[in-house]
Protein backbone atom coordinates (compact mmCIF):
# COMPACT_ATOMS: atom_id res chain seq x y z
CA UNK A 1 0.00 0.00 0.00
CA UNK A 2 1.69 3.50 -0.88
CA UNK A 3 1.93 5.60 2.04
CA UNK A 4 0.06 8.75 1.30
CA UNK A 5 0.57 12.06 2.46
CA UNK A 6 0.21 13.74 5.90
CA UNK A 7 -1.90 16.67 5.84
CA UNK A 8 -1.62 18.04 9.49
CA UNK A 9 -4.22 20.12 10.44
CA UNK A 10 -4.99 21.99 14.30
CA UNK A 11 -5.63 19.98 16.60
CA UNK A 12 -9.60 19.91 17.97
CA UNK A 13 -9.66 22.25 20.70
CA UNK A 14 -12.57 20.93 22.14
CA UNK A 15 -11.15 17.47 22.25
CA UNK A 16 -7.80 18.30 23.86
CA UNK A 17 -9.65 21.14 26.05
CA UNK A 18 -11.80 18.43 27.87
CA UNK A 19 -9.32 15.59 28.53
CA UNK A 20 -6.72 18.52 30.26
CA UNK A 21 -9.74 19.32 31.91
CA UNK A 22 -10.48 16.24 33.14
CA UNK A 23 -7.06 15.58 34.16
CA UNK A 24 -6.43 18.87 35.90
CA UNK A 25 -9.92 18.18 37.98
CA UNK A 26 -8.67 14.67 38.72
CA UNK A 27 -5.17 15.32 39.89
CA UNK A 28 -6.85 17.97 42.54
CA UNK A 29 -9.47 15.47 43.29
CA UNK A 30 -7.00 12.49 44.55
CA UNK A 31 -5.38 14.97 46.32
CA UNK A 32 -8.71 16.03 48.01
CA UNK A 33 -10.15 12.48 48.16
CA UNK A 34 -6.66 10.94 49.97
CA UNK A 35 -4.68 13.37 51.70
CA UNK A 36 -6.91 12.77 55.17
CA UNK A 37 -5.96 9.04 55.19
CA UNK A 38 -2.62 9.34 53.64
CA UNK A 39 -1.72 11.80 56.19
CA UNK A 40 -2.34 8.85 58.97
CA UNK A 41 -0.97 6.05 56.68
CA UNK A 42 2.66 4.59 57.48
CA UNK A 43 2.40 3.02 53.83
CA UNK A 44 2.36 7.00 52.59
CA UNK A 45 5.12 7.94 54.41
CA UNK A 46 2.55 10.18 57.01
CA UNK A 47 2.31 12.23 53.72
CA UNK A 48 -0.89 13.88 52.90
CA UNK A 49 0.37 14.26 49.30
CA UNK A 50 1.42 11.04 48.97
CA UNK A 51 -1.25 9.89 46.04
CA UNK A 52 -1.19 13.50 44.45
CA UNK A 53 2.43 13.26 43.73
CA UNK A 54 2.45 10.25 42.08
CA UNK A 55 -0.95 11.38 40.13
CA UNK A 56 1.19 14.78 39.07
CA UNK A 57 3.80 12.25 37.83
CA UNK A 58 1.93 10.13 35.77
CA UNK A 59 -0.09 13.21 34.48
CA UNK A 60 2.96 14.64 33.50
CA UNK A 61 4.53 11.66 31.75
CA UNK A 62 1.38 10.77 30.14
CA UNK A 63 0.93 13.83 28.51
CA UNK A 64 4.57 13.73 27.16
CA UNK A 65 3.34 10.39 25.58
CA UNK A 66 0.09 11.95 24.34
CA UNK A 67 1.88 14.57 22.63
CA UNK A 68 4.49 12.13 21.21
CA UNK A 69 1.83 9.66 19.80
CA UNK A 70 -0.04 13.06 18.42
CA UNK A 71 3.31 13.83 16.27
CA UNK A 72 3.19 9.32 15.23
CA UNK A 73 1.31 9.25 12.07
CA UNK A 74 -1.27 6.52 13.56
CA UNK A 75 -1.30 4.47 10.21
CA UNK A 76 2.47 3.05 11.24
CA UNK A 77 0.65 1.02 14.03
CA UNK A 78 -0.55 -1.68 12.20
CA UNK A 79 2.62 -2.74 11.60
CA UNK A 80 3.53 -2.97 14.92
CA UNK A 81 0.02 -4.33 15.86
CA UNK A 82 0.91 -8.59 16.20
CA UNK A 83 4.23 -7.37 18.10
CA UNK A 84 1.98 -5.39 20.89
CA UNK A 85 -0.16 -7.79 21.18
CA UNK A 86 2.39 -10.76 22.06
CA UNK A 87 3.75 -8.29 24.44
CA UNK A 88 0.70 -7.59 26.02
CA UNK A 89 -0.10 -11.54 26.27
CA UNK A 90 3.26 -11.69 28.39
CA UNK A 91 2.17 -9.17 30.50
CA UNK A 92 -1.03 -10.44 31.48
CA UNK A 93 0.50 -13.69 32.21
CA UNK A 94 3.42 -12.17 34.18
CA UNK A 95 0.80 -10.86 36.69
CA UNK A 96 0.23 -14.39 38.01
CA UNK A 97 3.58 -14.74 39.41
CA UNK A 98 3.20 -11.94 41.93
CA UNK A 99 0.89 -12.02 45.40
CA UNK A 100 -2.20 -11.09 44.99
CA UNK A 101 -3.40 -7.51 46.27
CA UNK A 102 -7.10 -7.71 47.87
CA UNK A 103 -7.47 -10.87 46.00
CA UNK A 104 -6.65 -9.96 42.99
CA UNK A 105 -3.69 -10.34 40.70
CA UNK A 106 -3.92 -7.42 38.61
CA UNK A 107 -0.45 -5.31 38.82
CA UNK A 108 3.23 -6.13 37.95
CA UNK A 109 5.16 -4.14 40.66
CA UNK A 110 7.83 -2.03 39.09
CA UNK A 111 9.59 -0.58 42.72
CA UNK A 112 8.68 3.09 41.49
CA UNK A 113 5.24 2.02 40.63
CA UNK A 114 2.97 -0.85 39.18
CA UNK A 115 1.43 -1.15 35.92
CA UNK A 116 -1.52 -2.96 35.04
CA UNK A 117 -1.45 -5.00 31.70
CA UNK A 118 -5.62 -4.96 31.36
CA UNK A 119 -5.24 -1.08 30.79
CA UNK A 120 -3.30 -2.00 27.43
CA UNK A 121 -4.82 -5.24 26.28
CA UNK A 122 -8.29 -2.74 26.02
CA UNK A 123 -6.68 -0.61 23.20
CA UNK A 124 -5.15 -3.61 21.86
CA UNK A 125 -8.25 -5.33 21.19
CA UNK A 126 -8.98 -2.28 19.18
CA UNK A 127 -5.84 -1.72 17.61
CA UNK A 128 -6.52 -5.53 16.18
CA UNK A 129 -9.87 -5.25 15.15
CA UNK A 130 -9.37 -1.65 13.52
CA UNK A 131 -6.52 -3.13 11.46
CA UNK A 132 -8.49 -6.43 10.52
CA UNK A 133 -11.85 -5.17 9.68
CA UNK A 134 -10.45 -2.61 7.17
CA UNK A 135 -8.88 -5.24 5.26
CA UNK A 136 -11.31 -7.38 5.36
CA UNK A 137 -14.03 -5.28 3.90
CA UNK A 138 -17.91 -6.71 3.22
CA UNK A 139 -16.41 -9.77 4.36
CA UNK A 140 -17.55 -8.58 7.69
CA UNK A 141 -21.08 -9.70 7.28
CA UNK A 142 -20.69 -13.32 7.38
CA UNK A 143 -20.16 -14.56 10.72
CA UNK A 144 -17.46 -17.52 11.03
CA UNK A 145 -14.85 -15.63 9.05
CA UNK A 146 -16.17 -11.97 9.82
CA UNK A 147 -17.03 -11.75 13.22
CA UNK A 148 -16.31 -14.60 14.92
CA UNK A 149 -12.31 -13.66 15.02
CA UNK A 150 -12.82 -10.86 16.55
CA UNK A 151 -14.77 -12.43 19.37
CA UNK A 152 -12.29 -15.17 19.95
CA UNK A 153 -8.93 -12.60 20.10
CA UNK A 154 -11.25 -10.46 22.07
CA UNK A 155 -12.74 -13.01 24.20
CA UNK A 156 -9.33 -14.55 25.06
CA UNK A 157 -8.03 -11.19 26.23
CA UNK A 158 -11.31 -10.58 27.94
CA UNK A 159 -10.36 -14.33 29.47
CA UNK A 160 -7.28 -13.59 30.80
CA UNK A 161 -7.96 -10.57 32.71
CA UNK A 162 -10.90 -12.29 33.83
CA UNK A 163 -8.79 -14.88 35.27
CA UNK A 164 -7.05 -11.85 36.71
CA UNK A 165 -10.35 -11.27 38.69
CA UNK A 166 -10.93 -8.17 36.90
CA UNK A 167 -14.83 -9.19 35.41
CA UNK A 168 -15.35 -5.02 35.05
CA UNK A 169 -12.53 -4.75 32.29
CA UNK A 170 -13.22 -7.99 30.73
CA UNK A 171 -16.73 -6.56 30.10
CA UNK A 172 -15.71 -2.90 29.09
CA UNK A 173 -13.63 -5.25 26.16
CA UNK A 174 -16.89 -7.36 25.40
CA UNK A 175 -18.51 -4.09 25.21
CA UNK A 176 -16.28 -2.06 23.22
CA UNK A 177 -15.90 -5.14 20.42
CA UNK A 178 -19.85 -5.04 19.77
CA UNK A 179 -19.62 -1.72 19.10
CA UNK A 180 -16.77 -1.71 16.92
CA UNK A 181 -18.34 -4.80 15.11
CA UNK A 182 -21.39 -2.79 14.28
CA UNK A 183 -19.74 0.40 13.27
CA UNK A 184 -17.68 -2.42 11.12
CA UNK A 185 -20.78 -3.57 9.43
CA UNK A 186 -22.26 -6.32 10.65
CA UNK A 187 -25.28 -7.73 10.34
CA UNK A 188 -27.98 -6.47 12.84
CA UNK A 189 -29.45 -10.42 13.30
CA UNK A 190 -25.48 -11.15 14.47
CA UNK A 191 -25.33 -7.98 16.50
CA UNK A 192 -28.05 -9.56 18.32
CA UNK A 193 -27.13 -12.94 18.67
CA UNK A 194 -24.12 -11.34 20.33
CA UNK A 195 -25.38 -9.33 22.02
CA UNK A 196 -27.85 -12.10 23.94
CA UNK A 197 -24.09 -14.16 24.41
CA UNK A 198 -22.74 -11.48 26.18
CA UNK A 199 -25.46 -10.99 28.06
CA UNK A 200 -25.45 -14.64 28.64
CA UNK A 201 -22.28 -14.84 29.93
CA UNK A 202 -22.01 -11.73 31.73
CA UNK A 203 -24.94 -13.29 34.06
CA UNK A 204 -22.73 -16.39 34.02
CA UNK A 205 -19.89 -15.12 35.46
CA UNK A 206 -21.97 -13.03 37.62
CA UNK A 207 -23.29 -16.31 39.36
CA UNK A 208 -20.27 -18.19 39.47
CA UNK A 209 -18.72 -15.64 41.85
CA UNK A 210 -20.35 -15.69 45.44
CA UNK A 211 -19.38 -12.05 46.47
CA UNK A 212 -20.45 -11.03 42.88
CA UNK A 213 -24.28 -11.97 43.21
CA UNK A 214 -23.82 -10.41 46.68
CA UNK A 215 -23.05 -7.17 45.11
CA UNK A 216 -25.72 -7.80 42.86
CA UNK A 217 -28.48 -8.51 45.09
CA UNK A 218 -27.55 -5.62 47.51
CA UNK A 219 -27.62 -3.63 45.13
CA UNK A 220 -31.60 -3.65 44.74
CA UNK A 221 -31.48 -2.62 48.33
CA UNK A 222 -28.30 -1.65 50.17
CA UNK A 223 -29.63 -0.10 52.85
CA UNK A 224 -30.61 -3.72 53.95
CA UNK A 225 -26.67 -4.64 54.82
CA UNK A 226 -25.46 -1.03 55.25
CA UNK A 227 -22.65 -2.59 57.17
CA UNK A 228 -21.98 -5.19 54.90
CA UNK A 229 -22.34 -5.72 51.05
CA UNK A 230 -24.15 -2.70 50.91
CA UNK A 231 -21.72 -0.67 52.91
CA UNK A 232 -19.77 1.39 50.10
CA UNK A 233 -22.85 1.73 47.69
CA UNK A 234 -24.40 3.59 51.13
CA UNK A 235 -22.07 5.60 51.71
CA UNK A 236 -21.24 6.71 48.12
CA UNK A 237 -24.80 7.66 48.34
CA UNK A 238 -24.72 9.31 51.65
CA UNK A 239 -21.83 11.75 50.18
CA UNK A 240 -23.60 12.97 47.18
CA UNK A 241 -26.93 13.54 48.94
CA UNK A 242 -24.69 15.58 51.33
CA UNK A 243 -23.53 17.52 48.75
CA UNK A 244 -26.38 19.27 47.43
CA UNK A 245 -26.37 21.26 44.74
CA UNK A 246 -22.99 23.56 45.49
CA UNK A 247 -21.68 20.82 47.60
CA UNK A 248 -19.84 21.48 51.17
CA UNK A 249 -16.86 22.88 49.56
CA UNK A 250 -13.25 21.59 48.28
CA UNK A 251 -11.52 19.51 51.11
CA UNK A 252 -14.71 19.20 53.68
CA UNK A 253 -15.67 16.07 52.57
CA UNK A 254 -16.88 13.74 55.85
CA UNK A 255 -17.40 10.63 53.52
CA UNK A 256 -13.09 10.40 52.94
CA UNK A 257 -12.30 10.14 56.31
CA UNK A 258 -12.14 6.44 56.89
CA UNK A 259 -16.14 5.92 55.62
CA UNK A 260 -15.28 5.26 51.69
CA UNK A 261 -12.27 2.58 51.58
CA UNK A 262 -10.27 4.15 48.81
CA UNK A 263 -12.02 6.97 48.12
CA UNK A 264 -9.43 8.58 45.60
CA UNK A 265 -9.93 5.07 43.46
CA UNK A 266 -13.18 4.14 42.18
CA UNK A 267 -15.61 6.10 44.25
CA UNK A 268 -13.82 9.37 43.35
CA UNK A 269 -17.17 11.10 41.95
CA UNK A 270 -18.99 10.28 45.36
CA UNK A 271 -16.47 12.69 46.62
CA UNK A 272 -16.57 15.10 43.87
CA UNK A 273 -20.66 15.08 44.63
CA UNK A 274 -20.21 15.68 48.50
CA UNK A 275 -17.55 18.87 48.04
CA UNK A 276 -18.57 20.35 44.93
CA UNK A 277 -22.09 18.90 44.50
CA UNK A 278 -24.50 18.31 41.89
CA UNK A 279 -23.04 21.25 39.70
CA UNK A 280 -19.50 19.84 40.17
CA UNK A 281 -20.45 16.62 39.05
CA UNK A 282 -22.82 18.33 35.90
CA UNK A 283 -19.34 20.04 34.81
CA UNK A 284 -17.66 16.42 34.96
CA UNK A 285 -20.52 15.20 32.97
CA UNK A 286 -20.74 17.55 30.62
CA UNK A 287 -17.34 17.17 29.77
CA UNK A 288 -17.42 12.97 28.84
CA UNK A 289 -20.08 14.11 26.84
CA UNK A 290 -18.18 17.20 25.12
CA UNK A 291 -15.26 14.35 24.64
CA UNK A 292 -17.79 11.65 23.63
CA UNK A 293 -19.35 13.93 20.95
CA UNK A 294 -15.64 14.80 19.73
CA UNK A 295 -14.64 11.83 19.36
CA UNK A 296 -17.45 10.59 17.01
CA UNK A 297 -17.05 13.65 14.69
CA UNK A 298 -13.21 12.53 14.57
CA UNK A 299 -13.97 9.27 13.66
CA UNK A 300 -16.95 10.44 10.62
CA UNK A 301 -14.14 12.55 9.56
CA UNK A 302 -11.09 9.94 9.50
CA UNK A 303 -9.72 9.38 6.03
CA UNK A 304 -10.13 5.62 6.16
CA UNK A 305 -11.76 3.16 7.98
CA UNK A 306 -8.98 2.09 9.84
CA UNK A 307 -8.68 5.64 11.47
CA UNK A 308 -12.97 5.64 11.97
CA UNK A 309 -12.64 2.19 13.78
CA UNK A 310 -9.82 2.99 15.57
CA UNK A 311 -11.10 6.55 17.07
CA UNK A 312 -14.91 4.68 17.94
CA UNK A 313 -12.93 1.88 19.77
CA UNK A 314 -10.68 4.56 21.54
CA UNK A 315 -13.76 7.12 22.30
CA UNK A 316 -16.20 3.83 23.01
CA UNK A 317 -13.03 2.78 26.01
CA UNK A 318 -13.31 5.73 27.51
CA UNK A 319 -17.35 6.25 27.46
CA UNK A 320 -18.32 2.90 28.40
CA UNK A 321 -15.91 3.23 31.49
CA UNK A 322 -17.43 6.61 32.34
CA UNK A 323 -20.86 5.70 31.80
CA UNK A 324 -21.07 2.54 34.14
CA UNK A 325 -18.57 4.61 36.97
CA UNK A 326 -21.17 7.11 36.85
CA UNK A 327 -24.14 4.51 37.59
CA UNK A 328 -21.98 2.72 40.14
CA UNK A 329 -21.32 5.71 42.40
CA UNK A 330 -24.92 6.97 41.99
CA UNK A 331 -26.74 3.43 42.51
CA UNK A 332 -28.43 2.87 39.11
CA UNK A 333 -26.40 -0.30 38.70
CA UNK A 334 -24.32 -2.99 41.07
CA UNK A 335 -21.23 -1.70 42.53
CA UNK A 336 -17.89 -3.00 40.24
CA UNK A 337 -14.43 -1.96 40.16
CA UNK A 338 -14.61 0.17 36.79
CA UNK A 339 -12.09 3.75 37.56
CA UNK A 340 -13.60 7.10 35.89
CA UNK A 341 -11.21 7.42 33.45
CA UNK A 342 -8.75 10.68 33.60
CA UNK A 343 -9.76 11.35 37.37
CA UNK A 344 -9.84 8.19 39.55
CA UNK A 345 -6.52 7.59 41.06
CA UNK A 346 -3.44 4.74 39.00
CA UNK A 347 -0.36 5.73 37.08
CA UNK A 348 -1.23 2.77 34.38
CA UNK A 349 -4.86 3.62 33.42
CA UNK A 350 -3.68 7.17 33.18
CA UNK A 351 -0.82 6.94 31.31
CA UNK A 352 -2.30 4.56 29.09
CA UNK A 353 -5.54 6.54 28.66
CA UNK A 354 -3.33 9.57 27.63
CA UNK A 355 -1.11 7.27 25.12
CA UNK A 356 -5.02 7.05 23.62
CA UNK A 357 -5.94 10.51 23.15
CA UNK A 358 -2.74 11.22 21.41
CA UNK A 359 -4.05 8.46 18.86
CA UNK A 360 -7.35 10.33 18.50
CA UNK A 361 -5.93 13.53 18.19
CA UNK A 362 -4.11 12.54 15.36
CA UNK A 363 -6.60 10.94 13.85
CA UNK A 364 -8.41 14.21 14.67
CA UNK A 365 -5.32 16.18 12.66
CA UNK A 366 -5.63 14.02 9.23
CA UNK A 367 -8.91 14.64 8.95
CA UNK A 368 -10.42 14.79 5.39
CA UNK A 369 -9.44 14.35 1.72
CA UNK A 370 -10.45 10.71 0.20
CA UNK A 371 -11.19 7.63 2.50
CA UNK A 372 -9.40 4.74 1.31
CA UNK A 373 -11.89 2.62 1.94
CA UNK A 374 -15.85 3.55 3.34
CA UNK A 375 -17.82 1.50 5.78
Amino acid sequence: MRKSRVNMDSMDFLLIASIMLLVAIGVVMVYSASSYTSSFSKLCNYDDMFYFKKQMMWAGIGFVFLFIMVKIDYHILPKFTLLIMIVTVALLVIVFLFPPINGAKRWIPLGFASIQPSEIAKYVVILYMAKSIENKGDKIKTFFYGVFPYLMVSGFFAGMILAEKNLSIAAVIMIVTLIILLVGGIKWTHMVELFGVVAGLGVTFILIEPYRLERLMNFTNPWADRKGAGYQLVQSLLALGSGGISGVGLGASRQKMYYIPEPHTDFILAIIGEELGFIGCTIIILLFIIFIWRGITTALGAKDTFGTLLAIGITSVIAVQAVINIAVVSGAMPVTGVPLPFISYGGSSLFFNLGAMGILLNISRQKGGNRRKTI
